[in-house]
């Protein structure tokens, strides 16, 4: 789950946020303090300040500085608060650095001390036609294919996984409901890295109680998972809600073909969705009813693996270095989640709640380990000509 902010990663990233600084290249022609193409970021407790707000399309380079008291996130907006890039986990008195291709438009670049609610906005124009697709490395181009056809594939895989789910609460079968319930959720985790693409459908389906927003009903994977684990009954609306989530899945599957995905939103989306992981959903609170979080953590790996391993062929051109930790770090990861497999339960891996603090503390080291130098995978991207 994406759009979740709670006071616990606050407090968790407050503890252990590393500045996450991506590479240095750029191709816009903003007046930022850093150098050409770079626009300043200043966040405070109080206030958002750019050194630019008129800049040229193309691949554009925040540079973010919290001076604020309060670990802070950073969002770039279109029109509907469409999330077009977004860095997480700015502790106080330290930097991160955005890559992210942006067309012309108005937007809105939001910094959100605490890492809540909306934020303090600057409007922003971008203007030009940017780096076009014709000068682009055809390699990022196919990259993109494949991961928009990997990401189809994962939509159409779900679907009858997640029927059997809910065809099961529907029938009021607890036990049934409760085996078929991880793994009707693989293929969403594993395209997490690009669920802001999908529009509302994340806080449709798999919002957590304490992120439904004031009018919002609270639907989706997780309602029903707090009735088969916690209440231990399904109810009349929990059958509704099972339907529910087929359509809202269904809408997903049609929503893949037309998002919008680029190089550099496939790169940016693989490190903030392990950001997440590392601090928070390494503390249980995804599946806080279930403990099924060791299969969301591996959706997860694999899916920000298939992004880089689609980019791989220009990061290793650009940044040879980048791609062997890469390859390094992904390897540890998945060797530290089959530590943890466990043949006999119907997701294939251990009770989240059999593992101890220490166990994941390992895992939230590993995972912090790649997503060090995943962070510099949007610039390697960037740089490609």
């Amino acid at each position: 789950m994406r759009a979740l902010r709670t006071s616990v990663v606050a407090a968790i990233a407050a503890a252990t946020a590393v500045t996450a600084v991506a590479g240095c290249a750029a191709k816009n022609d903003g007046k930022g303090g850093g150098g050409k193409g770079v626009i300043e970021v200043t966040a405070t407790d109080t206030g958002c300040e750019l050194s630019a707000k008129e800049f040229p399309a193309g691949h554009v380079r925040f540079a973010v500085h919290n001076k604020g008291s309060k670990v802070t996130e950073v969002y770039v907006y279109a029109p509907g608060d469409r999330i077009v890039t977004e860095r997480e986990n700015i502790g106080p008195g330290t930097s991160a650095e955005i890559t992210a291709e942006i067309k012309a438009g108005k937007y809105e670049v939001a910094c959100k001390p605490g890492m809540k609610g909306d934020g303090i906005r600057q409007k922003i124009t971008v203007s030009g036609k940017g780096a076009s697709t014709k000068k682009r490395d055809p390699k990022l181009d196919a990259a993109v294919a494949a991961y928009r056809k990997y990401v189809q594939e994962q939509a159409d895989q779900t679907l009858p996984a997640a029927q059997k789910f809910a065809d099961a609460v529907k029938d009021g079968d607890i036990e049934a409901a409760k085996k078929t319930y991880a793994v009707s959720r693989v293929g969403w985790e594993r395209t997490e890295p690009v669920a802001e693409s999908f529009g509302d459908i994340d806080p449709k389906v798999d919002v957590r109680a304490d992120g439904v927003e004031k009018g919002q009903k609270w639907t989706g994977w997780h309602k029903l998972e707090k009735s088969l684990w916690e209440e231990k009954k399904i109810s009349g609306d929990d059958k509704k809600l099972a339907d529910q989530l087929i359509t809202d899945l269904k809408d997903w599957q049609k929503r893949v073909g037309k998002a919008e995905i680029t190089p550099t939103s496939m790169a940016n989306g693989a490190k903030e969705l392990l950001d997440e992981v590392a601090t928070g959903k390494v503390t249980g609170e995804e599946e806080r009813y279930s403990h099924t979080d060791l299969v969301d953590f591996q959706g997860n790996v694999e899916g920000a693996e298939k992004t880089y391993e689609l980019l791989k062929p220009v990061v290793a051109k650009n940044d040879a270095a980048l791609a062997k930790e890469l390859d390094k770090q992904f390897k540890a990861i998945r060797d530290q989640l089959d530590k943890h497999r466990d043949s006999g339960s119907a997701d294939g891996f251990a009770s989240y709640d059999t593992v101890g603090k220490s166990e994941r503390k390992e895992l939230a080291d590993g995972v912090n380990a790649l997503a060090e130098p995943l962070s510099k995978l949007a610039a390697a991207v960037a740089t490609a000509k």
